[in-house]
């Protein structure tokens, strides 16, 4: 048979590395200076962008799909060449792929700082670059799969089938999440609203999970594992089950973020079921990948590569266990809200991301440039001072986590009252833990650290092999119907396109089922006719609230707990949230929830003066000592921008809200007179009227403070039994 000549293309692998190291390291940074945040909240006080709202959605971007989203690219361009027998389809679409997804992120490192975020997890982008993102995924799609078309290897490989449920399903995710109507060039609102912008946005926030940060990490595991460990995946028919079964049930998980929430009971229990059923195929993988490595055992004791990808197997497993475990509701009950959450994120993203990139990176980069790893002790030292760090991180949160929860829902011996009624009686019990957490981190790091000096002596000392030379026989005609003694997975294996269809129709039925009934059965959503749009001035300091990040720390959810209600007041309706465009039920309790926050009198724990906010903005430690709410001065200084007060109350009016053109017409006069009713409270306090009663320029009433007070002292007064006066 007939040998082809060909290169494999080293050089965009080496350059989504190189990509995924230096902007790990960025990202990893800035994940440690919020959490020594939580220890000295002013530490960046009068700086607003580098204020903890604003860089922890660049954390978060920068970690996930600059970090871990650059080293699945260079794990999945070097195995598909090898595993297809072919050089990537396009070397042009390659290096579109390369600088297009860094030009993505910087956009998002610019951005997100300067407060521009649609402020749903994990999709906080703007549109305009949410835009660049489904272009550049359909280059990398379209590079994928013309590889695959050229391939001279017959069947598909597993690794290949989770690359191509990653392509699929993010693709559809990424479009159906961030459908929103634009305002301005860096400005838009989610198409849906309050429940049904919940129950989207985690079908979206769980399955990127899911299909970024697990499946391409899965087709990694089942081919670095074996080529590292020098032996085959330990069960083919293992592998089928795992991948079928874990594509088509995760994608119905979602809605267990959104326990006890208003979401219908029906779509939480579907949620629950699924999510149970997770930790089978879950388990599966966890099983092929560790048992892979039977027989080479006393090679991991001295193998760094193994070392690493053996405890990111296990993170695997341990974050696999605890999802399916958080999703049972009585769980749940205890840990949303609470550090336990971020804990459990932390192992999944530092042990089984984080490592399997490491243990990748020590392993590839060498090949690429012909020559052995410049330190394998250094290595060594890297794998142990990270687990240690992962330790030190994730164990101090698990009990955080404990203690929030405990603290919360603890009453009184004769159940009179709660036993902790003031909120920041429960941070200061927690602070001790935030120092361990800091440490830990900062091991982390510094293995991340140690990596970057030993890849770059190992990169001086070999020499780059761009191209990669390579034979293989030409891929020869064959029947397309099933040859005999052929298993219907093994046809399907060489259908490529067949196989992508039927991905597709397994990840569409649980999104189908869960999310059309919502958006389109009214009665999901019952309407409240005590609930009325925002006022031009609460419609801006919504804006603003969404701006400076306030709900990465505060929820605006009441769960129908009796702790919950004593605390915050009755718990939350979904006919309430009809006019919220984004929804902000926030998924981590820093600080109190806010929804009832403008109501007045027991057992609520808002109904504060205008005065109050003001002063807790300006100087939060002054109102409440020990408080871990940073200063957020520039709110009293800056000028609020109404320029496009009119065109957001006309995209609201578009996507449903009731504002009459009388209303827009007059929004601006409207927004002054609220404006100034809050500016004349504000000058009753002797210390307040000294700093701003001689301004004309620039009065208290133009400020940004004015427009937020307005909007939290508007939440939960339209149901509330006693509305504030």
């Amino acid at each position: 048979m007939e040998m082809q000549q060909f290169h494999y293309d080293n050089k965009v692998v080496r350059n989504f590395i190189y990509a995924s190291i230096v902007f790990g390291v960025v990202g990893m940074l800035v994940g440690l200076l919020l959490a020594f945040m939580f220890l000295f909240p002013n530490v960046t006080s009068g700086i607003s962008f580098l204020s903890f709202g604003r860089l922890r959605p660049l954390h978060t971007n920068a970690v996930i799909f600059a970090f871990v989203g650059n080293a699945m690219f260079a794990g999945v361009y070097y195995s598909m060449q090898r595993l297809l027998k072919a050089r990537m389809f396009s070397d042009l679409l390659s290096k579109i792929h390369f600088w297009g997804w860094q030009l993505i992120i910087v956009a998002a490192a610019i951005t997100l700082p300067l407060g521009y975020t649609t402020s749903k997890e994990y999709a906080e982008l703007e549109w305009p670059i949410d835009i660049a993102i489904a272009l550049i995924w359909v280059v990398f799609g379209i590079n994928m799969i013309g590889t695959i078309i050229k391939r001279r290897e017959r069947h598909i490989y597993v690794a290949i089938w989770f690359y191509i449920a990653t392509f699929v399903t993010v693709a559809v995710l990424h479009i159906f999440n961030s459908l929103e109507l634009p305002v301005a060039g860096l400005k838009s609102y989610s198409v849906y609203a309050g429940v049904q912008d919940a129950l989207v946005q985690w079908w979206y926030g769980h399955n990127a999970v899911a299909f970024f940060l697990t499946t391409p990490f899965l087709g990694m595991m089942y081919y670095f594992v074996p080529k590292a460990a020098n032996r085959p995946v330990y069960s083919y028919r293992l592998s089928i089950i795992h991948f079928w079964s874990l594509i088509f049930i995760y994608i119905w998980a979602g809605p267990h973020h959104l326990l006890y929430s208003a979401l219908p009971d029906w779509a939480q229990n579907l949620g629950v079921v699924f999510s149970v059923m997770l930790i089978a195929p879950s388990w599966g993988g966890m099983i092929n990948g560790l048992l892979t490595l039977r027989g080479v055992w006393d090679k991991v004791r001295t193998d760094s590569v193994l070392k690493f990808f053996v405890v990111a197997i296990t993170g695997y497993g341990m974050a696999t266990f605890e999802g399916p475990m958080l999703s049972l509701k009585n769980v749940n009950a205890i840990a949303h809200f609470t550090d336990w959450i971020i804990a459990h994120v932390h192992v999944g993203a530092l042990a089984w991301n984080g490592f399997l990139s490491f243990g990748m990176f020590y392993w590839l980069v060498p090949r690429l440039t012909k020559t052995k790893l410049y330190s394998e002790k250094l290595a060594n030292f890297h794998f142990w001072i990270g687990t240690l760090g992962i330790v030190f991180y994730a164990l101090p949160m698990y009990v955080s986590g404990f203690t929030q929860a405990s603290l919360w829902k603890q009453f009184k011996p004769d159940g009179s009252a709660l036993q902790y009624g003031n909120f920041l009686e429960t941070v200061t019990q927690i602070i001790p833990m935030y120092w361990i957490r800091a440490i830990g981190g900062t091991l982390y790091l510094v293995g991340v650290l140690v990596l970057v000096y030993n890849i770059i002596m190992t990169v001086r000392q070999g020499a780059a092999v761009e191209d990669d030379f390579a034979e293989a026989p030409a891929l020869a005609p064959i029947s397309e119907n099933r040859l005999k003694g052929e298993t219907w997975h093994a046809w399907l294996e060489r259908k490529p396109v067949k196989f992508a269809l039927y991905t597709t129709l397994a990840i569409l039925v649980g999104g189908v089922v869960q999310i059309l009934p919502t958006i389109f059965v009214k009665s999901n959503i019952p309407t409240i006719a005590a609930v009325k749009p925002y006022t031009p001035l609460e419609l801006q300091g919504r804006d603003i609230y969404i701006r400076e990040g306030c709900v990465s720390c505060h929820s605006q959810l009441i769960r129908p707990f009796r702790s919950e209600v004593e605390r915050y007041g009755d718990y939350s309706k979904s006919g309430e949230y009809v006019y919220d465009h984004p929804f902000l039920w926030g998924s981590k309790r820093t600080g109190p929830d806010l929804h009832r926050e403008g109501v007045t009198g027991k057992p609520f724990n808002g109904g504060r003066p205008d005065v109050w906010h003001f002063n807790h903005m300006y100087d939060p430690q002054s109102i409440s000592a020990g408080s871990l709410m940073p200063r957020y001065q520039w709110l009293i200084h800056d000028k609020l921008d109404n320029s496009l007060l009119q065109k957001k109350m006309q995209a609201m009016v578009t996507l449903g809200v009731p504002y009459t053109p009388e209303e827009i017409a007059n929004a601006p006069q409207t927004l002054e007179a609220q404006a100034k009713k809050i500016e004349a409270s504000l000058m009753k306090d002797s210390d307040i009227q000294k700093s701003f009663g001689t301004e004309t320029a620039n009065p208290l009433k133009d400020r940004e403070i004015i427009a937020l007070i307005a909007y939290l002292q508007r939440l939960g007064t339209d149901t509330a039994a006693k509305p504030k006066q």
